[in-house]
């Protein structure tokens, strides 16, 4: 099984070993930094599967590196989990409306971290795990990078790959076309709306096979949604 990949962004050396050895009995792989400009360094180089962020770190800040991460289409979509001893809740809201998934306020107890980011990884990563994906008779192997249907080996582009990944993760919700922009082409794209509508026909195609019915359900007005049933 591969090891989940954490960038540690932690400003405290007690608390930053401490995490680092919490993690790392657990399985993952830690790489850990206290300066805001080394850890956008560090996930332009090898991408982490998730990011704990201090939000008071030396260099860029750290709803900085959280803006910067969510700009870069390569670590859009890592989940960042943010640890600050801020307890103002317009702190917390600026901080998830920057791009944070979760909040953390100090102090705080390690074991509920540790709960935190394995319920992350399990929604999120199912690859980490050596799962493949599954939403009706679709099913995507994230680990070989392979996409099949009714047994039958499916043809998909890079942003097509992504972009069914990305409602396979979700069957069953609908997303509008911002959404989708932003999840799949990452924030602060230069992507036009309708570019969407574009790699939807095509994802269409490369998952139509003879006798099955067109999973991708089209909500007037509010966007698409991949049906399982």
């Amino acid at each position: 099984m591969p090891k989940a990949k954490l960038l540690l962004v932690e400003d405290d050396p007690a608390l930053a070993e401490l995490l680092e050895y919490r993690f790392t009995n657990e399985g993952y792989g830690v790489r850990t930094t206290s300066d805001g400009d080394e850890a956008l360094l560090m996930a332009s180089e090898d991408v982490p599967d998730l990011v704990i962020l201090d939000w008071m770190i030396e260099g860029t800040s750290g709803i900085e590196v959280c803006r910067r991460l969510r700009r870069e289409k390569e670590t859009a979509h890592v989940p960042i989990i943010m640890l600050t001893a801020r307890e103002a809740e317009d702190d917390r809201v600026r901080g998830l409306d920057t791009g944070a998934d979760d909040y953390m306020v100090k102090p705080f107890s390690p074991r509920e971290l540790l709960a935190r980011v394995a319920a992350v990884m399990r929604r999120i990563r199912p690859a980490l795990a050596g799962e493949t994906i599954q939403a009706g008779d679709i099913v995507l192997d994230p680990v070989a990078h392979k996409v099949s249907r009714r047994g039958e080996t499916l043809q998909l582009g890079p942003t097509e790959y992504r972009l069914l990944k990305f409602f396979m993760e979700s069957p069953g919700r609908v997303f509008s076309r911002g959404q989708l922009l932003d999840g799949v082409w990452g924030t602060g794209s230069d992507i036009e709306l309708r570019t969407v509508d574009v790699h939807i026909r095509r994802l269409r195609k490369a998952i139509d096979v003879p006798g099955a019915d067109d999973p991708i359900r089209t909500v007037r007005s509010a966007g698409y949604a991949l049906e399982t049933n």
